[in-house]
């Protein structure tokens, strides 16, 4: 064996038996994933990768998605080994609390994670979405001798991964769109968590990825170093078909539990940790060792990135004094800022414009938002006439006109919130994705884990509730808001008409670090007419506000909604007024923005001597009696809708003037009381 394929084979044991030194201080974690697929991440990091570990933010750096992450130790020792900003007490401290290593990769903890994966599937579709983040700003940027954007996106995928249907999903998207630069390295290791394979997942992989339009190629020996390495090449080579490169791997390889799925998930013993690092050539009873020669050697790909990044700056630099304006947005986009007076050309609506779907307002402001932020990327699953986005095909992201930032996601919502989160962790965009409503279930995987790494990004969901009538309950939410709003770290927006969908616009292109969820209206709604009633830049952008006060002095009854129910609040405030009731209405469009307020906001809008109250939205009322007290009721719905006309099932289910009248006067003569049992539930 030469020296420098000893210092591999070296390198490739102590990546291996870090991991496992780290799974097995924390008695906990994922060994086997490591100890089988090591030589593939050492070939891939050593011999390919072109990334800076002193600038993990490079923006022409590869991306390395690791999909199957419960196999996150690989990826601490790799990002340790490498020489990012991961130090060897951050690895000792694997899976503690607050530590930099957590149990599965987080974008937004470890410097060099670039997405935040875990459940499978994820980051299989994360890395689709990084890939078209690429070919699109190639085509936007580059020109003849200026390549400012041309990288290549690795993962590795488990058997897990391509069992996943979010992963069919985003293969099948993949494959379509052409993403020549996208290669995965399958670590092929016939077990799960429970078993063998054989049990669950006997089809031919590869055959279906060929179907996909996949370059696919197998490596018998995920051992022999030389082989992946040469199967990477033929995938670089391979300039209009992603790949999928199937490599043989043993699971645990080296440890007695080797092929084995009890090498899977839990550590392997104190004994038998010994006897792997014995089969490695180790001392066993070291631990956590880094011989020197190995260091030096792999710090090589590091420096060699630097040296790229800075060749890849003056070319910038050049780039800058030949295409001033491209360069200059390509900064903005990449700072993650927007251009000077980006929302100039929004909007604004009054009554004389008519009655408008809240979902029509949104497509109005995303076309201007879309003239001012040419970086705004994104489109909807298959309902972008019914979204209100732009719908031709002819200016779509397509193979051959990758330039253009409208995106045919085709009917693959799972696929398009990952991917989403891809795009939006790969930078230089700003990115949204559009459906109904009630197809955010299919997405929610996708959503949570954005807001989890802390993305920057905007669901747009239409046909938000009974309202939209005569499609039926299947496609009638009740549920979705309420959920939606469970998440931590996550902005929900139900506007009241035009004008509040164009501030919640405002607020998804200005809120950092929280994805925003736009729920929006099929039917028709009336303006509000802001000379006279509260404005609505300033009460979107802080959740709720006093839309109309009471007439008849300090109020007495306090009517709270969204959407299209605040209609219906400013309806039945105006027959109250006449009984003599002084009511205030309150529009409440973000609860989570409305709760980051200060107190003395939050009581201006909500008094506390003010305990009658009336809240009122056409979904579940999950959550909302914090805000309506144990004297006040909520108009909601609590099973599922019907099929007729979108004003027939609204009556029908108590979201009238006539029942607001009712539950008013029912509170104010101190009885609160929920919609009676027989209109609800019948």
């Amino acid at each position: 064996m030469s020296n420098s394929s000893s210092l591999a084979a070296q390198s490739v044991s102590t990546i291996r038996l870090l991991s496992v030194d780290m799974v097995q201080a924390a008695n906990s974690g994922h060994p086997g994933l490591p100890l089988g697929a090591a030589p593939m991440a050492y070939v891939l990091f050593s011999r390919f990768l072109r990334f800076n570990p002193q600038d993990p933010q490079w923006p022409n750096r590869d991306r390395f998605v690791l999909s199957a992450g419960h196999g996150s130790a690989l990826l601490y020792s790799l990002l340790h080994l490498y020489g990012y900003d991961l130090m060897l007490d951050d690895l000792k401290g694997f899976r503690q609390l607050h530590s930099r290593t957590p149990g599965h990769p987080e974008s937004h903890i470890t410097p060099g994670v670039e997405v935040t994966t875990g459940p499978l599937g994820q980051g299989f579709a994360n890395g689709v979405g990084m890939a078209m983040a690429e070919a699109h700003l190639a085509a936007v940027y580059n020109r003849p001798g200026h390549a400012l954007m041309d990288h290549y996106t690795y993962a590795i995928v488990s058997d897990g991964d391509l069992m996943e249907g979010i992963a069919a999903e985003a293969a099948s998207l993949a494959g379509h769109l052409k993403l020549g630069k996208l290669i995965y390295l399958y670590d092929d290791n016939d077990i799960c968590l429970d078993g063998p394979t054989n049990l669950t997942y006997s089809e031919d992989a590869l055959a279906r990825f060929a179907a996909y339009g996949w370059h696919t190629q197998r490596v018998a020996d995920g051992n022999d170093l030389d082989a992946i390495e040469a199967a990477i090449r033929a995938a670089q080579d391979e300039t209009e078909r992603p790949s999928l490169i199937s490599i043989k791997t043993i699971i645990g390889f080296g440890s007695p539990g080797q092929g084995t799925s009890k090498v899977h998930g839990s550590p392997l013993g104190a004994e038998n940790v010994k006897k792997a690092k014995e089969f490695f050539g180790f001392d066993p009873e070291a631990t956590f060792v880094v011989p020197a020669a190995v260091q030096e050697h792999l710090a090589e790909a590091g420096q060699r990135g630097a040296q790229l990044q800075g060749e890849w700056e003056k070319q910038l630099g050049a780039y800058g004094q030949e295409f001033a304006a491209e360069a200059a947005q390509f900064r903005t986009a990449f700072a993650g800022e927007l251009p000077e007076g980006w929302d100039a050309g929004l909007p604004v609506f009054t009554p004389a414009d008519g009655a408008l779907a809240t979902r029509q307002a949104s497509g109005k402001a995303l076309t201007a938002l879309k003239q001012a932020v040419p970086f705004l990327f994104g489109g909807s699953a298959d309902l972008a006439s019914s979204n209100e986005m732009p719908t031709s095909s002819a200016v779509s992201f397509q193979p051959g006109s990758y330039g253009h930032t409208n995106i045919w996601f085709g009917v693959r919502e799972h696929a398009m919130g990952a991917a989403m989160n891809g795009i939006a962790h790969h930078g230089g965009l700003r990115t949204y994705g559009g459906t109904f409503l009630t197809f955010s279930d299919y997405m929610r995987g996708a959503i949570r884990l954005s807001a989890l790494a802390e993305t920057a990004a905007t669901f747009v969901f239409t046909h938000d509730s009974i309202g939209l009538g005569e499609d039926g309950p299947t496609h009638q939410p009740v549920e979705q808001v309420a959920a939606l709003r469970t998440i931590p770290n996550i902005v929900v927006l139900r506007p009241a008409d035009a004008n509040e969908t164009v501030e919640a616009w405002r607020v998804a292109m200005t809120l950092p670090k929280s994805p925003v969820v736009l729920i929006l209206s099929r039917q028709k709604l009336p303006i509000l007419d802001q000379q006279k009633y509260g404005l609505a830049r300033e009460g979107v952008a802080r959740g709720a506000y006093i839309l109309s006060e009471a007439a008849s002095g300090a109020p007495e009854l306090l009517l709270l909604a969204t959407g299209s129910e605040v209609a219906l609040a400013m309806e039945a405030q105006q027959q109250l007024e006449l009984q003599g009731v002084a009511t205030r209405v309150v529009s409440m469009p973000s609860w989570e923005l409305f709760e980051r307020q200060p107190k003395a906001y939050q009581r201006e809008v909500l008094p506390l001597t003010v305990r009658k109250r009336v809240a009122i939205e056409a979904g579940s009322p999950m959550g909302w009696h914090k805000y309506v007290t144990d004297e006040g009721t909520v108009i909601g719905l609590n099973r599922f809708g019907e099929s007729g006309p979108g004003e027939a099932v609204l009556e029908l289910f108590g979201f009238s003037v006539a029942n607001v009248l009712r539950q008013a006067q029912l509170v104010l003569a101190s009885e609160p009381a929920e919609i009676e049992a027989k209109e609800v539930l019948s």
